[in-house]
């Protein structure tokens, strides 16, 4: 089974869980599926009507906490310890795995002072493990390990939920990309154009020379029967 089918699965059991639930007892589910080592998203189960309720609660708790696993990294739980629940273990090593995936999403070559700075990691040996170990082998990020220059070379990385806001900003993005694509369409298609007229002018110049030296070859085979 693929990532993207395995989320989808998990996506679709954490909501229905959620939707059935209200109040305290959404705490438990939103800790199992911040947890849960296949999960990295978790827009949908925000969604819910009966989670959204949480907001100024005496359990909008869970709530922060699930947001912080959608958008936050890290860094951004040791900086709201106070107003957040104590992480479990698994959801330490989620949060972790999500902060590198926020790092990958605007700059390629992440270095490993970086990242063992953000992700509390002490030495390059725990850093180069947690990267194959946590990351790679779970699929949400490939890359390249180059230990001469110390950095992580990220050649792919999943994505994560949208931050609120960022929906107008991609659709935007996408719009000005499809713009571009038109317009290369267009050059294209005008230099596909322009390269069939000079072929066809090649063609008709080649086949004017071959008439005239075929013209010549006649001229002089007539003049030696003279």
């Amino acid at each position: 089974m693929d990532i993207e089918q395995k989320q989808a699965e998990l996506i679709d059991h954490f909501v229905k869980q959620a939707s059935s639930l209200k109040g305290s007892a959404l705490g438990s589910v939103i800790v199992e599926a911040t947890s849960h080592p296949s999960l990295f998203a978790f827009f949908e189960i925000l969604a819910v009507p009966s989670v959204a309720e949480l907001e100024g609660s005496e359990n909008s708790v869970y709530l922060e906490m699930l947001r912080l696993f959608a958008h936050g990294t890290w860094s951004d739980y040791k900086g709201n310890t106070g107003s957040l629940p104590l992480l479990v273990p698994d959801q330490v090593l989620k949060l972790k795995q999500l902060t590198v995936l926020t790092l990958a999403e605007t700059n390629k070559v992440l270095p490993y002072d970086q990242l063992m700075l953000e992700l509390d990691v002490t030495n390059v040996r725990e850093l180069e493990d947690f990267l194959i170990n946590e990351c790679m082998y779970a699929g949400i990020v490939r890359g390249k390990l180059d230990q001469l220059r110390r950095c992580f070379e990220v050649q792919f990385a999943a994505g994560r939920d949208l931050r609120p806001g960022e929906l107008g900003s991609m659709i935007q993005t996408l719009s000005n990309w499809l713009g571009t694509s038109d317009n290369l369409l267009i050059s294209i298609q005008e230099k596909i154009k322009w390269a069939d007229t000079m072929s066809e002018l090649d063609n008709k110049h080649r086949k004017e020379v071959e008439d005239g030296v075929e013209e010549v070859r006649k001229s002089l085979s007539l003049k030696r029967k003279l």
